[in-house]
């Protein structure tokens, strides 16, 4: 392996070289230029880039800056084990939750992929004699329900793929158990969530790796407390509690919990989806074949994500071109926007995965950056955001590049005919129009009616929503999120930023708070 170097962007021989190539003067789709551009993403899905407004020039410059920033040769590093996660001195080590990439690790890595294959085992052992009637609840009753106790990483990310995998596995009958997720510490949120469960059927997950979560902890005894007052005999709340959480944190070895399965320092939380913090419900409520099949699509993702040529390599070239469009063509946006009900939540897991890795205003020592980084990620399914901040992205004064996923055939092939077309139709014609209103836009006498186009594009293409398919795309935006730190020579996988709001209101609770923050205190009556 090369021995590695880290350089800000703007230092390299290829940022001058890309500085210089000629901006494509219209990105108007050429229509023969559609079926050339698809890059494998894994588990059948494409991505097509062909409305990104990139020419060949532009690309073979991208191609120069990612081997100059070794990119390539990084992302194996890391699978390998080294410490890339440099400002907490770690292991990042989230692709090996679904198989090893590299066959020679490093010492202190090897052992962990037997450790993370068997926590999967575990929790599908467990979830095994939950669904045949082993495990029930205190009062006799089997489970028919499990909620996630978790904030961030520990709810965005499974929350998401829950919702992405639901109305997939039911066409198939094989949902084994309902479930919930319980993340706000605004305590409507757990109050809300007892309305729509039956206590003595529900089994809730506590998750939290240090196990110190102040929101999470704060939930959990809120449950506890109103299993308790519900009067019904019998009824033990611990014996309805598992966690996820370190082998070192204070719940691994509490009595409270019927079990208790792990995670490490080396899976930061908003990649831990493929962890036990997301296959602990997710084998619940969907059963391991499910899981399995999930895990198999995102590591296909992960091993077509080591093609050393971006032009093959959907995730590495996904995120060149988002350099090009933040740190060339100032862009300060990107819009996530699925035609699929299904990935509600998805757009929300991509803004804390990209938003909390690379918000970061130094490089990966600490050294100042004179060039922008993440940019702000938003979205909305279609057709719904085409009613709602559309307009924006059409007629309004910033170009935010638009990052499209469809898919030829609905989750659960039920549809109605309106107008010589069915619903399924109506929603890929919206998608392939959208696309092309926003690369060409419309010249109209009347302002009003004149859309300006020139707004970047790429689609992710699948033929139908699985579980395979929805594991390569999580991959995908997690390798571009990657690729795009290297590129930037940040660290992605330390999260600071979340922390200082922490530590001021743990301050505001032990009442040790005067001037601004005591100002706002007495504000919000606190």
């Amino acid at each position: 392996m090369s021995t590695l170097t880290y350089q800000n962007l703007t230092e390299t021989r290829a940022w001058k070289s890309l500085c210089s190539v000629a901006r494509p003067s219209s990105i108007a789709v050429d229509p023969r230029a559609v079926p050339e551009r698809f890059v494998p993403v894994g588990a059948g899905l494409q991505f097509n880039y062909a409305a990104r407004g990139s020419s060949p020039e532009v690309v073979e410059a991208l191609a120069a800056l990612a081997e100059e920033q070794q990119c390539i040769d990084k992302y194996r590093a890391l699978a390998a084990g080294a410490v890339m996660n440099t400002g907490e001195s770690r292991m990042v080590l989230h692709h090996l939750t679904r198989g090893k990439l590299v066959e020679e690790m490093e010492a202190a890595a090897a052992p962990l992929d037997a450790f993370y294959r068997e926590q999967h085992r575990r929790v599908a052992e467990f979830a095994g004699r939950v669904h045949r009637g082993e495990i029930i609840g205190s009062t006799g009753k089997p489970f028919d329900t499990v909620v996630q106790i978790g904030i961030g990483g520990s709810d965005l990310g499974p929350r998401a793929i829950y919702l992405g995998l639901k109305n997939c596995v039911a066409r198939a009958g094989g949902v084994k158990m309902r479930a919930h997720f319980i993340s706000n510490v605004d305590p409507d949120d757990a109050a809300e969530l007892l309305t729509q469960i039956d206590p003595e059927r529900t089994l809730f997950i506590l998750v939290s790796k240090s196990g110190t979560t102040q929101e999470t902890l704060a939930n959990e005894t809120f449950i506890l407390e109103a299993m308790a007052a519900a009067g019904v005999p019998g009824l033990d709340p611990h014996r309805h509690m598992i966690a996820v959480t370190s082998q070192t944190s204070p719940l691994a070895s509490s009595a409270n919990y019927l079990d208790s399965f792990f995670i490490d320092d080396y899976i930061g939380g908003r990649y831990s989806s493929t962890s036990a913090v997301g296959s602990t419900i997710l084998t619940l409520a969907f059963g391991p074949e499910v899981v399995a099949e999930f895990l198999r699509g995102a590591h296909e993702a992960d091993r077509a994500a080591l093609e050393r040529d971006p032009r093959k390599n959907a995730a590495l070239l996904d995120a060149l071109l988002g350099v090009w469009e933040r740190n060339v063509l100032g862009y300060p946006a990107t819009a996530v926007l699925p035609y699929s009900q299904a990935l509600s939540r998805f757009p929300a897991h991509l803004q804390q995965l990209d938003m909390e890795s690379n918000g970061k205003s130094v490089n990966r020592d600490g050294g100042p950056l004179d060039y922008p980084t993440g940019p702000i990620i938003f979205g909305e399914p279609g057709t719904n955001g085409q009613h709602s901040f559309y307009q924006l992205l059409h007629q309004g004064t910033d170009i935010v590049p638009l990052q499209f996923i469809g898919f030829h055939q609905s989750q659960l092939d039920r549809d109605v005919t309106i107008d010589g077309s069915t619903s399924q139709t109506k929603l890929n014609a919206n998608l392939a129009a959208q696309i092309v209103a926003f690369s060409h836009g419309k010249q109209d006498a009347n302002p009003n009616k004149s859309f300006a186009g020139g707004r970047p594009s790429s689609v992710i293409v699948g033929d139908r929503l699985t579980p395979a398919a929805l594991g390569a795309l999580l991959a995908h935006f997690e390798n571009k999120v990657m690729f795009q730190g290297f590129l930037w020579n940040i660290n992605s996988f330390d999260q600071e930023g979340v922390q200082l709001g922490k530590v001021l209101a743990k301050q505001l609770l032990s009442g040790a708070a005067d001037g601004a923050l005591g100002a706002y205190a007495e504000l919000l009556g606190v």
